[in-house]
């Protein structure tokens, strides 16, 4: 068990019978009475997004989530397959836990699988990835000055706001976190 006051972004907790994991912490101690903490949670196994407040000195179940690097090797049109790069034992994925973060899986990337009592409830994408343009604009001469920016494709169907000068082809690095253009490689 934990106090509530040791919640923190990450954190993973089993309160009422559902697994949460904090996406976001706040503190608030008013001028009487007790502090009380809100956080936001995501349900690990629903996906959904949840707001809880505690009294300061209420106590949760902690949680201990196995990591386990794993490797993306298919998309079967309803789960995504993934091996055990030290056992090579196959685990299926429903698309639902993936949702938009499904355009970061390419062919053998290898991630991290969050388990909890051998069911697969989270996942950690690296912060960065190196990803090949398959589709961009015509850059038009002259709009370089203004710092301008046009879409690409990735090979995994990532839409990504570049500078003119990447074309077709380049290896470009994405930020997982926020999907945005770092660097062309």
């Amino acid at each position: 068990m934990i106090d509530v006051n040791q919640l923190r972004r990450g954190t993973s907790f089993e309160y009422s019978g559902n697994l949460y994991k904090v996406t976001e912490y706040e503190h608030n101690k008013p001028g009487r009475g007790k502090a009380t903490i809100r956080v936001t949670v995501r349900d690990l196994r629903t996906g959904a997004n949840v707001q809880m407040t505690f009294n300061s000195g209420e106590r949760v179940q902690d949680v201990r989530l196995d990591k386990r690097v794993m490797q993306y090797l298919f998309d079967d049109g309803q789960f995504y397959t993934f091996m055990d790069v030290e056992t090579y034992e196959q685990r299926q994925v429903p698309h639902e836990m993936f949702a938009d973060d499904a355009k970061y899986l390419a062919d053998n990337l290898e991630l991290e699988l969050l388990f909890y009592e051998n069911e697969i409830l989270d996942y950690e994408l690296p912060l960065t990835m190196e990803m090949e343009v398959v589709e961009a604009e015509n850059a038009v001469a002259g709009d370089t000055a203004t710092g301008a920016r046009k879409e690409i494709i990735t090979q995994t169907g990532l839409k990504v706001k570049t500078p003119l000068f990447v074309n077709i082809g380049d290896r470009i690095k994405v930020d997982t976190r926020s999907g945005e253009y770092l660097t062309r490689l």
